[in-house]
This record gives structure tokens, sequence and C-alpha cells, in this order.
């Protein structure tokens, strides 16, 4: 019976686990000087939306479950100071004699962070300050427009902060988190297979100076190779409409990866207003990254927001093609991919048709941030007429490609 019981939490342990892999990338480490934080989300729900809140003392856009319909937690987003929150779940700083049920607040203390911190420094007073116990588990990622950044590793009662500009702390001018913390447990909580790619790729594209959002979502959101079993599934590539399963987990995308968001931060003296938050909705190998900023307003592209029931048309389009990915449904088939819906032979695999929209997508957002960074501000105009475009050139190609509309 006692072996029946460790086997069952076992088992609710592994189902409940949120595998996200993060990275704060400081200026010194990027093509352009300018930070990056990302957070490749694994989760339970498989809708996500923007929302744009301006219910608080700053304006912010955040990434929201699409069944919470009020908006109550957010998983990630920047705000109108150029500070910018992301997080990863972990599983080894909780204290062993913490007996503390209040739980899973993350999206609610990265609400509230959002809505009132224009610094580093200020959400750091904000830990201090928040009752305890303060309900979470996790690693907080956080920049702001004075060039600073930081992870803060929090439990219930304490927290402890790793400065991305502290050259002892990140020599390279980085840092990576999954489901683990630095200051926890020696060898619990998980990602240590993941974080070893993450890192790897990082410190590969700082030697080369190629870190840029671009960069970061096609080398680590859409990595297809494994950091232990050094397998690489888009080596070898499959014939077209010849099905070829591979075991899928423990990459950095996995089938519970649901979105990715990376804010790209500002250089001191830049105007906040310039911070963009770039967002994949969705299954990351099947759908594309769109650029979004608080200046532009509550108009945010229609692909993004969510309808009436919540749901975002771009995350829907990318799950009805992530079902061409996992099409076993019975059993562990979910554990399987198919190499060949995404890649193949000829081309004609569903990422290597969608990596040129996003390059499309990037190349237009880049004519846009070139002007307004030479001019030192955003155009309100502008930024509509972007989003606009976003909306037709992603719905047409969706349509085009894959026949979803």
């Amino acid at each position: 019976m006692f072996r029946i019981l460790v086997v069952f939490l076992v088992m609710v342990i592994q189902f409940s686990l949120i595998p996200c892999t993060t990275a704060l990338i400081s200026g010194k480490a990027t093509m352009d000087g300018r930070p990056l934080l990302l957070k490749h989300r694994d989760s339970d729900y498989m809708q996500n939306k923007l929302v744009y809140f301006i219910d608080a003392k700053y304006k912010f856009i955040g990434l929201v479950n699409s069944p919470d319909t009020k908006n109550l937690e957010v998983w990630g987003g920047c705000n109108s100071e150029g500070f910018a929150i992301i997080n990863s779940a972990s599983y080894n700083l909780k204290a062993e004699n913490d007996e503390t049920e209040l739980a899973d607040r993350e999206g609610i203390v990265m609400k509230l962070a959002l809505g009132s911190c224009a610094t580093v420094d200020d959400f750091e007073q904000l830990l201090k300050n928040l009752p305890k116990p303060l309900g979470v588990e996790a690693n907080f990622g956080v920049i702001d427009a004075l060039g600073n950044g930081a992870y803060f590793e929090t439990n219930n009662f304490s927290y402890t902060k790793f400065d991305v500009n502290d050259s002892k702390v990140a020599p390279h001018g980085y840092l990576i988190r999954t489901n683990y913390s630095f200051n926890g447990e020696k060898d619990n909580g998980f990602g240590y297979i993941r974080y070893a790619n993450a890192e790897e790729i990082i410190s590969m594209g700082a030697a080369m100076n190629k870190i840029d959002a671009e960069f970061i979502f096609r080398n680590i959101s859409r990595n297809l190779k494994h950091s232990l079993t050094k397998v690489d599934l888009a080596a070898e590539l499959p014939p077209a409409g010849e099905p070829k399963f591979s075991f899928f987990e423990d990459f950095i995308p996995r089938n519970s990866s649901c979105s990715s968001i990376l804010i790209q931060g500002v250089k001191k003296g830049e105007s906040p207003d310039l911070a963009t938050v770039w967002t994949i909705l969705g299954f990351p190998l099947t759908s594309v990254a769109i650029p979004t900023f608080v200046k532009g307003g509550e108009k945010l592209p229609k692909i993004v927001t969510g309808d009436k029931e919540g749901i975002a048309r771009l995350c829907n389009f990318s799950l009805i093609l992530k079902d061409e990915c996992f099409p076993i449904k019975r059993g562990s088939g979910k554990k399987y991919i198919n190499v060949s819906a995404l890649l193949n032979r000829e081309g004609t695999g569903i990422m290597q048709k969608l990596l040129p929209v996003e390059k499309t997508i990037f190349g237009e957002t880049d004519g846009y941030m070139k002007k307004w960074r030479a001019g030192g501000e955003v155009s309100d105009t502008d930024v509509q007429k972007l989003y606009a475009w976003v909306d037709n050139t992603v719905l047409l190609n969706y349509k085009n490609l894959f026949n979803i509309e």
C-alpha cells in the first residue's frame, strides 16, 4: 500500500510540473546592447492571450491564461516604465519545515509588480513589503529601463537576488533559470537538462555576437536538440508525408509548451516606450512571434487578444497545427512528436513554412524601430499601422499555407 501511495504522489507531482525555461541577457551580451528577458512557458493551460491593463499605477501588457476571464494572473509582461517580469516555477526552494498551504500565487505577484513597479529596486521592495507567506516558490526575472536586471529566487518567506550586472554572478552577462534555484536544495528540482541546453546556445551566441530576439526564439524556443542524449531532431530529415516519431521529453520545447514571451528592453537613456514585448502564442513550433508596445495603447493586434471565450486566434491556429505534430492521442502518444510534420526533406514542414513568415514580421518591425529610435519616441499611429499589417500578414499566411482561418 505504501509503495502504491508513493507512486501515486510521484505521478501527481510529475503531472503538475510547469517546466518553463527562462533567461535574462544583459545588454553586454546582445548584438545591439539592449537586454532581453525570455520565458519559454509550459503549462496545463494551452490557450493563452495578451491583455492590455489600464487599472493600476502603470499601464502594462501581460500574458494571461485564456480561461482567466477576470485577468487575475499574469505570466510575463512589460509596463509603461520599461519594467518587465517573467518567472519559472522552482521545486527546490521551499524549506522542509515550511507547512504553508498558500501556493501558486506567482501570477498574482507578477500582475501586482507590473502595475506598481518602475525599477528592479521597486520589485525588491515589493517582495520585502508583501505579507508573508507569499504563496510562491519561483525564480522571478526582472529588467528595467535603467539597465538593471536580476533574478530573485523567492520562497514563502525570503529571497536571494542574482544581479546580471555583477561580474561575479554573471561573468558573461546573462543568467538562466529553469525549474530549480541555485540557492535551493542541491540536486532537487527539475530542468537540469534544459538548463544545459540553453546555456550552450546562449554562451555560443554571445561569443559570436549573434544574440537578438529572433536568435533566441529560433534557437531556444524552437530548439530540437537534446543536451544529454545529443539527439538532434533537425538532422537527417525524413521525407514529407512519411511519419517519423521521436521521443520528445527534456527538450526546451515540449508537448506542454504553450507560449514564449520575450521582452526586449531599452538602453539606459532611451525612452521606455521603445521596449518591445515579443510573444509567440500557442505551441511555439507551430506559431509566429508578434511584437506589441505598451505605448501603442489598448488596441493590440487582433490575433493575440481573446474573443468572448478568451481564445486568441493565433493561439488557436497553432494548436490546430500542433495536433499534426502529436497525432497519437492514446496512451503515451503525447510524448512522441512526428518530426516530418515540422521538418522534412522537401521543406514543406510546418516550421519550414512559418519561419519565413516570422522573419518578415521581424523585418517589418525593425523598420519601424529604426525610425522610432532615431526620433526618440514611438508613434501611436505607426504602432497601429504595424499591428494592422501583422494581423493581415499572419491571417493571410495561415490561410494560404494551411487553409486555416
